[in-house]
């Protein structure tokens, strides 16, 4: 593992990049905390002012006043805003630009991957979207957009289908992870030379499985996060800094390697 100074750790990734067939990246919540998105488990995020066991999907659809909550909750919570990509983005994206990105893991349900240029079918949400609302009983679905401009009049939206429940399109606690979505990350998990880890503290799972497929199968790991993950002694080489200050300087020496 290496954890020398942030330049020679740079390089070392560039040149892991440069030689890799298929790089999959895996992102978490620090990868979007410099757009502005809160971080739920850090202090001051949004856990700390709610209880997480008030925001379950068995309450969500037996509860009217749970859905009234969790919808201002959302609203509040900075959660909706429209937040724009950050470096560590736009650097994600170049990665597909430069045709040696095999998809995005993620678990974060911002859109901003693929806002910032990344194809969405490269892009496997783990934890769903909240760019989209779905009805829960006839499947419908309706940009998050629309319904945001129904809650400035409702407390709580219904389906104008079907007047069936509406929830965010992201995954609550208590409910399944999107079968097809897992099964297709763990296919390219266990399918890659070069795994990038960004801004993830790999302890939520089955997501934190990603990696350790990926290990199984002889890839190399590279983990970019400000706090201590559990595989970090597993890392060919670990930096401990901001997801969007360490892409920059990857992306950068890439493409300086790149044009040489």
């Amino acid at each position: 593992m290496e954890t020398k100074d942030l330049d020679y750790l740079v390089g070392k990734v560039a040149g892991l990049i440069l030689e890799a067939s298929k790089v999959v990246v895996f992102t978490g919540a620090g990868h979007s905390t410099e757009s502005g998105i809160p971080d739920f488990r850090s202090p001051g995020g949004i856990w700390s002012r709610f209880d997480p066991d008030d925001f379950t999907i068995q309450k969500f659809m037996s509860s009217r006043e749970t859905r009234k909550m969790q919808w201002q909750m959302l609203v509040e919570g900075g959660l909706l805003k429209n937040a724009e990509p950050n470096q560590a983005h736009y650097a994600v994206a170049e990665l597909e630009k430069l045709g040696k990105l095999g998809c995005v893991i993620t678990q974060n349900i911002d859109n901003l991957h693929q806002k910032a240029g990344n194809s969405p079918e490269r892009v496997f949400e783990l934890h769903g979207n909240m760019k989209r609302v779905r009805c829960m009983s006839c499947d419908a679905c309706f940009p998050m957009e629309d319904i945001l401009h129904r809650l400035r009049k409702e407390e709580i939206p219904d389906c104008q289908f079907c007047n069936g429940i509406l929830k965010p399109d992201a995954v609550f606690f208590g409910e399944a992870l999107p079968q097809k979505t897992l099964s297709d990350a763990t296919h390219h998990s266990r399918n890659c030379d070069l795994f990038i880890v960004i801004g993830s503290s790999l302890v939520v799972y089955p997501a934190a499985y990603m990696p350790m497929y990926a290990k199984e199968a002889g890839a190399k790991l590279v983990i970019i996060n400000l706090s201590p993950t559990p595989m970090d002694s597993q890392a060919t080489v670990l930096i401990a800094a901001k997801a969007g200050e360490a892409m920059a300087k990857i992306m950068e020496r890439v493409r300086s390697q790149v044009s040489a």
